[in-house]
């Protein structure tokens, strides 16, 4: 068996060996802690949530506002409190540590309804119109099953436009 020259000579192939073998296991390790210290980028979905809880409360606040557009709202705010909450829970389900921090989201405020039923009809429906605009640009870069729920989302935006037309 041959040790390496202890004279400062270039190291001897078994420790160039064990060096090598090292490298996968020093870089995963390294990689591991530079994770953990780097800032997450928001779900893009917490927006479409967001968007979903505060279509909800126009809804709401036209639907008390104004008795004649009361069925039409009621369809709104029901269907896009449900696109809130499946939001919440695919959001919750990817990022389970942001679930113990949102399970008690307080309600979004109700925006003041537009004083003439025309415009809160209309101003519900640019907000369903930018709500599917918004969901539509999400899908190409989503995974399939998010994919799937966002243009699920988007298109009944578009049946609730139709709703109110």
């Amino acid at each position: 068996m041959e040790s390496p020259p202890q004279d400062g000579t270039p190291l001897g192939r078994r420790a160039i060996l064990r060096t090598a073998a090292l490298l996968p296991v020093t870089a995963a390790l390294t990689a591991g802690c530079t994770a953990f210290s780097q800032p997450e980028e928001p779900d893009p979905l917490e927006a479409v949530a967001e968007r979903a809880r505060s279509d909800a409360a126009l809804a709401r606040a036209i639907q008390q506002a104004h008795p004649d557009l009361a069925e039409e709202t009621a369809a709104v705010e029901a269907v896009r409190s449900d696109h809130a909450r499946a939001l919440r829970q695919e959001i919750d389900r990817v990022n389970p540590q942001t679930a113990e921090t949102t399970t008690s989201i307080p309600p979004t405020p109700a925006p003041p309804a537009p004083q003439e039923a025309d415009e809160a009809a209309a101003a519900l429906k640019q907000a369903l119109r930018e709500a599917q605009r918004q969901a539509a640009d999400l899908v190409p870069g989503m995974p399939p099953h998010r994919a799937g729920l966002t243009g699920s989302l988007a298109a009944s935006c578009a049946s609730l436009l139709e709703v109110l037309a």
